[in-house]
């Protein structure tokens, strides 16, 4: 009986750690007009690397609209190569950056030209691919204009069970409204977060008292730290870092309901659809006319010390 006891007993701690393996990590697509007209998709970046350990970034497709290229994402893995080996002794969870460079893809170079999608860029087939790659939900964070997305829904509109779309509107929507509404109007299941206005929580209100101000905080916890921080610097040396509030729900949030607290914003969910999310129209979380922006700015200290604690690391 003893030593049955014992077998049993060493087959339980054998097998315990299966029950207590580590949560997985959020699979994310970024799609990004970095290097285009607006330099805060280069500081969206260098956040997203700082936080890389936490997310399992499948894709960096570089969208419209205008100039930007998978070039400039390349440009921010380059600072991140150099910054690796302080992020590594932190946490060995960091990827490589090759790992990075394979995912890097060129997505569509304009905007669409008519109601349907009429071509498929790189960038789209791979969310096509990584969408069926595995039965876990594929997160597309889309900085940019709805391009890509519209084209791999397009495509292949199976896709639409595997996919969660969080996407910065506004300025983005404009520029490709063509995609944007062949998505909304054909696709009406896609699970989708659309921030029209709730994303300028990131740099509009919020505490911006002692070092947290949008150019206090880049001179006292970004500029000098590392490759990754003067970059960010670099290209623009106040925080705008407007497409991030999509990053930061990732990071805490409640991932299966966008109407509650979280650092990317809390939304309304349309009663017409089942998984749309829009900004949430009540006064009181109104911020320079911005609808939604508090519930992203309520949380403004919390996430900018957070990263601040990350950028130290680089010291």
């Amino acid at each position: 009986m003893t030593r049955i006891l014992f077998l049993a007993s060493a087959l339980l701690i054998l097998f315990l750690p299966l029950s207590f393996s580590q949560p997985i990590k959020p699979r994310v697509i970024i799609s990004t007009d970095i290097g285009g007209s607006d330099p805060d998709d280069y500081q969206s970046m260098v956040h997203l690397l700082m936080y890389a350990d936490k997310l399992d970034i499948l894709g960096l497709i570089s969208s419209p609209p205008h100039a930007g290229r998978k070039e400039n994402i390349l440009e921010v893995i380059d600072a991140y190569e150099r910054d690796l080996r302080k992020l590594k002794a932190k946490n060995p969870g960091f990827p490589s950056p090759s790992a990075l460079r394979r995912v890097v893809k060129q997505g569509a170079i304009g905007a669409q030209q008519n109601a349907l999608p009429d071509s498929l860029s790189e960038g789209a087939s791979w969310i096509i691919q990584q969408a069926h790659t595995r039965d876990v939900p594929l997160w597309v964070l889309v900085w940019g204009s709805m391009t890509d997305v519209a084209q791999a829904l397009h495509a292949d509109a199976s896709i639409t069970d595997n996919i969660r779309v969080y996407s910065i509107g506004s300025w983005n929507t404009r520029m490709d409204s063509l995609a944007r509404n062949y998505v909304f109007d054909h696709h009406p299941n896609l699970w989708w977060i659309e921030s029209d206005e709730t994303f300028r929580g990131m740099y509009m209100g919020g505490y911006q008292e002692e070092y947290f101000g949008n150019l206090s905080f880049v001179e006292t916890h970004v500029k000098g730290h590392g490759a990754l921080g003067n970059l960010f610097w670099e290209k623009k040396p106040d925080i705008k870092m407007g497409d991030t509030p999509s990053v930061l729900y990732l990071l805490h949030g409640d991932l299966e309901d966008p109407t509650s607290d979280s650092w990317g914003g809390a939304y309304i969910k349309d009663p017409e659809r089942p998984h749309y999310y829009y900004d949430n129209q009540h006064p009181e979380f109104i911020e320079n006319g911005r609808h939604g922006a508090r519930t992203v700015n309520k949380f403004r200290k919390e996430y900018l010390s957070d990263w601040a604690n990350r950028m130290k690391w680089l010291k």
